[in-house]
């Protein structure tokens, strides 16, 4: 019998331990007033620490309006930590079942058992807000067969040209615009759309990220323009070789079958954006907008941070490093769990 006990040991964790390092963090809806709506929220970029904007977005969500939210994060497969821009995102079983789909992710290549999910997803139209690197949101490798790699920003196929970002959001990616970590940005309201839902309570924005391009198609819905500023300062001044830009906007996309959804599209939302009381307002109205639920989009509603949230300043080497998602368990833990030099990766020397 002896003999056989590591086998039965080796067979138990080949079961068990991919489950313990998914390990998705929920947060289930609080207060009187329930949706009965769930929502996924996909974090795994490299640089504008989406680790840490998406689960203090999805406690916002929760705790203030009602939604069970779900967060999955890029994860090592051996330890199970976030590694920011990792495509291995165990626990995406959850768009099965999810209403919504929030994504922040960059340069991805999610195994096809992983995959297959958001295909699902995205085929039966599901509602779509997508931020930042989202427009370049998945690379596979040029000898890939996945099924997968047609949600390759740089796709060439006919079936789903320039991938995800165009067929979902209409956008690949473009560019920056003007100096990013320079040059701060301030977002203004396209005048004619000042009274769309998603605009609702919103006075000003200013975001931390820098410029992205637009390349604007026909079906975009614009609802504001975006103006690089010459300093990090929310005062700063217009740079004015670099006149407004589109910076968020609405559209429908198509699934299979005919089948269309919503999609909204920021090309910003760094850590640090979130602080900003203007643009995590317009997030949290762009969700409702996004599940066709506009009519309880309201002004005043709490958009209040839930817990301790000190981000981190976005960039390439700026991770916090050794956290498990259950760190955000609960909705009292500081985001990001490690907010301290000694936990940031350090740069490497050129």
């Amino acid at each position: 019998m002896k003999r056989y006990i590591p086998v039965i040991l080796l067979a138990l964790l080949s079961v068990l331990l991919p489950n313990v390092l998914a390990n998705p963090v929920v947060y289930k809806a609080q207060g009187e007033n329930k949706k009965n709506k769930s929502l996924v929220f996909l974090a795994s970029d490299h640089e504008y620490r989406s680790e840490e904007t998406l689960p203090a977005l999805a406690r916002i969500m929760a705790k203030h309006h009602g939604f069970d939210c779900t967060v999955l994060f890029g994860l090592d497969p051996e330890t199970g930590t976030i590694v920011a821009g990792q495509s291995n995102i165990p626990g995406m079983e959850a768009l099965e079942k999810a209403d919504g789909l929030v994504i922040f992710a960059r340069f991805l290549a999610p195994a096809d058992e992983q995959m297959k999910y958001l295909d699902a997803y995205l085929n039966r139209g599901g509602p779509v807000v997508a931020l930042r690197t989202s427009t370049h949101g998945f690379k596979y490798p040029k000898d890939s067969t996945s099924p997968y790699r047609k949600y390759d920003f740089q796709y060439n196929g006919e079936e789903y040209l320039k991938g995800f970002g165009h067929q979902v959001q209409g956008q690949t990616w473009v560019g920056h615009y003007g100096k990013n970590h320079q040059q701060s940005t301030r977002i203004t309201m396209v005048p004619e759309n000042k009274s769309h839902p998603i605009l609702t309570g919103i006075e000003s924005i200013w975001v931390q990220a820098g410029g992205y391009n637009a390349e604007p198609a026909d079906d975009w819905n614009i609802l504001t323009m975006a103006q690089p500023l010459m300093s990090m300062a929310v005062d700063g001044e217009p740079d004015a070789t670099k006149p407004p830009m589109a910076g968020e906007w609405t559209r429908t996309y198509q699934g299979q079958d005919g089948k269309t959804g919503r999609s909204f599209t920021s090309l910003y939302g760094a850590s640090e954006d979130l602080l900003n009381d203007g643009y995590r307002r317009m997030l949290v109205n762009a969700i409702y907008w996004s599940l066709e639920m506009e009519d309880q989009i309201e002004a005043a509603s709490v958009i209040d941070f839930v817990g301790p949230y000190k981000p981190n300043t976005f960039s390439g080497k700026g991770q916090a490093l050794g956290i498990k998602p259950s760190a955000y368990e609960g909705f009292e833990s500081p985001i990001p769990a490690h907010n301290n030099t000694a936990s940031i990766e350090p740069k490497k020397k050129k």
